[in-house]
């Protein structure tokens, strides 16, 4: 064999070892994924269809404060000290799997969630008639550069996008950097979030969909309801992913 046929060979052996990998790359691409809950074949789907089927959901909610097992009436918490938001809606209960789900989404980077969020909670809205903005729930700038996105933001994304309804991520931000209310108890979280939020547009008149991953006492949408009407904002209802049980 001569050199050049040697060379020719050699080039060849490259190109073909190349073009190898490119097709076991894209047959990786191409291969139905495993569900991440149970890792049964899942199509092009992030949760198989019987994992889907047993996210859990509230057969009935308070329609003020989403709390699960309220009949179609306010629930008494609402009645006796009326939040500033005037609606809210929850795609689903926070317990297992969900809240691993969440945990994952808005601590381990998998945005990829936020679109199977997204799509399930619009779904359960119905339609969102009545809303002419939908703003994400603020980070503050020091826990945004820690994380490196806002989780809300990237749902208010995706909800955007289904619905049809611009989103503003500027209107509103975060000024205090409050401690994480989950280190809170309950009674505490409300004066905890007391000025967290400022509001630099005028909202007069609109009809706001704020959304938020989980919503527990309700205390932090409380206070950015207050703010946002304080802007002039008509009405305030709230979009979350999942809501706890009253007793969480």
């Amino acid at each position: 064999m001569t050199n050049a046929s040697s060379g020719k060979h050699f080039h060849l052996s490259i190109s073909l070892r190349a073009f190898l990998n490119i097709g076991k790359g894209i047959g990786r691409t191409l291969l139905a994924q495993d569900c991440l809950l149970c890792q049964a074949a899942s199509g092009g789907r992030l949760l198989c269809q019987a994992c889907a089927r047993e996210l859990p959901t509230a057969a009935s909610a308070c329609p003020r404060c989403a709390a699960p097992g309220a009949d179609a009436a306010e629930c008494g918490a609402c009645l006796a000290d009326p939040p500033h938001y005037d609606a809210s809606c929850a795609a689903f209960i926070y317990a297992y799997p969900v809240d691993a789900l969440i945990q994952a989404f808005k601590y381990g980077g998998q945005l990829a969630l936020a679109g199977l969020f997204a799509r399930e909670l619009y779904r359960r809205i119905g339609g969102a008639g009545g809303v002419d903005l939908i703003m994400p729930l603020p980070l503050h700038p020091v826990r945004l550069a820690e994380r490196g996105y806002n989780q809300s933001a990237e749902l208010a994304k995706v909800l955007s996008r289904l619905s049809g309804i611009a989103m503003d991520a500027r209107l509103a931000r975060r000024v205090r950097n409050t401690a994480a209310q989950t280190a809170l108890p309950w009674r505490e979280r409300a004066t905890n979030m007391r000025g967290a939020f400022a509001c630099g547009g005028d909202l007069a008149g609109l009809r706001i969909a704020v959304v938020d991953d989980v919503m527990t006492t309700g205390a932090t949408l409380d206070e950015f309801a207050r703010t946002l009407k304080k802007s002039g904002a008509a009405r305030v209802e709230n979009w979350v992913v999942a809501r706890t049980a009253r007793d969480v």
